[in-house]
């Protein structure tokens, strides 16, 4: 059975006595530290830290060891967010009209190797209801175009709100999000790109890799932002073909590469193991 933990992630400008004076605050507060991961980096002279906190018998309330731990960190300049096991993560698949990364992600979280609820599933294409149904999960059909674009975003943030989502996975769903909707949930909307970017941004990512001979195929699972694949990156992985590869055989191993990189990257953001500084993420061991 998994303790039930609290999970703070911080960042922060380096400094001496980081570690001693954080471990402190919480040992002084009668909690038992589970696991502390930390990360200086040198070139920009930031502090990352990830520490986990017993939960049982927990010696104050939230309200109190939040407003108490903002006070502490005030004069360390701490940016901080707080996570407790005790709730789960509720979280929405969009898709369009390839199967294999919403099959994997739900496979996954049947055999509980994703801890989240997935109320719903939302698309922009019926074909894909099937697999909603074999899981028993709703799956909102919500048709777009150039004149409704609007309205059916409307139509998913109504349905975002009504079902408490806490992370919106973009399983290769191929329309772009706008900028409203990304700031609004920012920090909270991974897409799996079918490269490795910076490489082939965009659309057709595979035909472009072939008629450029590529040696590697590779899947980015990034943040997404108003600048399309421009967001911060969570995981990345290659495969190697050859020049024997057609187009159609890139896609089929970049498929496996996708659903890889993609499921890697939800659990890591469910896991709260991930800080986003600017454009970079520093993503802590599990």
């Amino acid at each position: 059975m998994v303790q039930p933990s609290i999970i703070f992630l911080i960042q922060c400008p380096d400094r001496k006595g980081l570690v001693s004076s954080i471990s402190t605050f919480f040992f002084k507060k009668g909690f038992n530290i589970l696991s502390c991961q930390q990360y200086s980096d040198l070139e920009t002279g930031m502090y990352f830290m990830r520490m986990k906190l017993a939960m049982n018998d927990i010696p104050t309330t939230r309200r109190q060891l939040e407003d108490d731990f903002e006070a502490f960190g005030h004069p360390f300049g701490l940016k901080w967010s707080v996570h407790y096991s005790d709730r789960t993560q509720r979280m929405a698949v969009f898709v369009s009209k390839t199967s294999h990364c919403l099959y994997d992600l739900l496979l996954r979280w049947k055999e509980n190797e994703l801890e989240c609820d997935i109320p719903l599933i939302i698309s922009n294409h019926p074909l894909l209801e099937e697999v909603a149904t074999q899981f028993r999960i709703p799956y909102y059909y919500l048709p777009v175009n150039d004149r409704n674009k609007k309205e059916q975003e409307e139509q998913i943030r109504a349905l975002l709100k009504q079902h408490h989502i806490d992370l919106v996975v973009l399983a290769r769903y191929m329309q772009i999000l706008s900028p409203d909707f990304v700031r609004e949930y920012e920090g909270r909307v991974i897409n799996i790109h079918h490269a490795f970017l910076p490489a082939f941004q965009g659309g057709n990512p595979y035909g472009r890799a072939y008629e450029r001979g590529v040696k590697m195929i590779g899947a980015t699972a990034h943040y997404a932002t108003e600048d399309l694949d421009e967001g911060p990156i969570i995981e990345q992985d290659v495969e190697r073909v050859n020049h024997e590869c057609t187009s159609d055989q890139l896609k089929q191993i970049g498929r496996d590469v996708e659903r890889i990189v993609l499921s890697r990257a939800v659990q890591a953001h469910l896991e709260r193991r991930i800080i986003v500084t600017g454009r970079r993420t520093v993503i802590f061991s599990s």
